[in-house]
């Protein structure tokens, strides 16, 4: 049997001191018959020539930075695979983890395959073995820090992590990709709702390794775009019985990120995220009209897949995130029995 045909997506933006090592790394992948596309979307260092004359590699320009959703939209209409592979720029694959996840997003009824994340710098430790999904959208990488040999297991995600995924093209293409609206942040997030909601599972695959110089940081325009997307996917994949029956925990969870952006001095950033929602409000109601059109599974089916316990292990809790967390535990217990469940 001959082996999948897959193309591998990859952005470059930025110094991206990883590029040759991560894009090298995809090249030497066995079992599959691989094509790279690289978009670069404003590389800054002498990585994007050396990429350009590797063998098998396939550089596109686009005339400005399209973020990680409209560069992964671009690369994706590029690929000649039967699938599509995202690797980040900072992640070093594992020879065989194409492949791994390749034959487990094939297999019946899953939507998608990521690989193992770990630690670049540790690697017997987990940057994310698939991000957990509060009910209220948070999400953050599930297992950081914690033993690779603790996550040793093939397991069904609640999201995947954009670092390293697998989904066919032809899903991919019925699904027109990611909304490039998000620019970047949370896009990982909404496709993995939409396959769940399409009925599809999503697969953990820990012996397909891939280190990642994984390297947490906050910005302006980060912090404007996480809170933003998260939002964007509340209004767009919830359904309306879900967002009346959340309602009062979703207005407490915007009083305590605006508390939280006002004392760590992000509070014009929160703000400037719903005044993109109001100026963009007719986008975000054909978004839900078609993500609410294309569903085959209620909300009440999914809430197995969902938290009610923010406890992400990359930043340190902010006052009152206990009761925060007491508060959202007594409500999801008495409104998840009521989530619609077609």
């Amino acid at each position: 049997m001959s082996p999948p045909a897959v193309t591998v997506v990859m952005l470059a933006y930025g110094a991206e001191p990883w590029l040759v090592d991560a894009a090298q790394a995809v090249l030497a992948s066995t079992d599959v018959d691989l094509e790279l596309v690289v978009v670069d979307n404003g590389c800054t260092s002498d990585g994007i020539d050396v990429v350009k004359g590797l063998p098998g590699v396939r550089v596109i320009r686009p005339e400005r930075n399209t973020g990680f959703a409209g560069g992964c939209n671009l690369g994706a209409a590029e690929a000649s695979g039967d699938w599509l592979v995202f690797v980040n720029s900072d992640a070093v694959v594992a020879p065989d983890a194409l492949a791994k996840i390749t034959a487990v997003a094939a297999e019946p009824g899953v939507g998608a395959a990521m690989a193992s994340i770990r630690l670049a710098e540790d690697p017997e430790l987990i940057n994310t073995s698939g991000n957990p999904l509060h009910f209220t959208g948070l999400s953050w990488a599930g297992g950081n820090g914690e033993p690779a040999s603790a996550h040793a297991h093939r397991t069904v995600v609640p999201s995947l992590s954009g670092c390293c995924f697998v989904i066919s093209r032809r899903r991919w293409e019925e699904l027109d990709g990611f909304a490039t609206e998000y620019f970047a942040y949370h896009e990982d997030t909404e496709l993995s709702l939409r396959l769940w909601q399409r009925g599809l599972r999503l697969e953990y695959v820990p012996d397909a390794v891939v280190r990642h110089h994984y390297e947490f940081s906050r910005n302006d325009l980060k912090l404007y775009l996480v809170e933003r997307n998260r939002l964007v996917t509340l209004l767009t994949a919830y359904q309306g019985r879900t967002l009346a029956l959340l309602a009062p925990m979703l207005l407490l969870t915007e009083a305590a990120m605006l508390a939280a952006a006002l004392a760590g001095g992000w509070g014009r950033q929160k703000a400037r995220g719903w005044a993109w929602l109001w100026r963009h409000r007719d986008w975000v109601r054909a978004r839900r009209r078609r993500l609410q059109a294309e569903r085959t599974v209620g909300d009440a089916v999914l809430a197995d897949l969902m938290t009610a316990r923010v406890a992400p292990s990359n930043v340190d809790a902010p006052p009152g995130m206990g009761v925060f967390n007491a508060v959202a535990a007594a409500w999801w217990a008495l409104v998840r029995p009521l989530l619609p469940r077609r």
